[in-house]
Formats: C-alpha cells, structure tokens, sequence
C-alpha cells in the first residue's frame, strides 16, 4: 500500500526542481548549496538548465527572487516527491 503524498508546509523542506532557459553554472549557486545543476538542450539545441534542490518555502522564495533579479523566466517549478 502506498503512503499519502505529504503537503508541502511553510517550514517544512521539500524538494523541488526549478527550469530556466540558459546555462547557469555551479559557481552560481555556491549561496545556496545543495543544488544539482543539470543543464540540457532544448530540440532547437537552445540550453535549458535544471536546478534540483531540497528547501524550505522561505529559501525557495529567496532562489526565485534572484532568477527573477538575473532576468530568467521560469519555465517549470515542480514538487518532486520524495
């Protein structure tokens, strides 16, 4: 038998993966540590880099804020389940 998806809270860590158009590299996100940095081709051979990383909402806020201040769009946020 499956165990319930749990909801997110405020406080509570969750993993999340974050989509931007670019290539963003390690070096950026050295503030925020903890993050997998995947970056991937679109079909047009136009670079996507996915960020994967476990936070609270507070942080994830601060992480969109600064991809907001860089002048990225998202393209996807995404709750992963543990």
């Amino acid at each position: 038998m499956e165990k319930p998806a749990q909801k997110p809270t405020l406080g509570q860590p969750a993993t999340y993966q974050i989509k931007v158009p670019g290539h963003i590299n390690e070096t950026w996100v050295d503030w925020v540590g903890g993050v997998a940095i995947l970056v991937d081709s679109e079909s047009d051979g136009t670079p996507v880099t996915t960020l994967t990383c476990t936070l609270d909402q507070a942080a994830l806020q601060g992480l969109l804020r600064r991809l907001y201040s860089l002048g990225l769009p998202l393209i996807a946020v995404t709750l992963v389940d543990d």
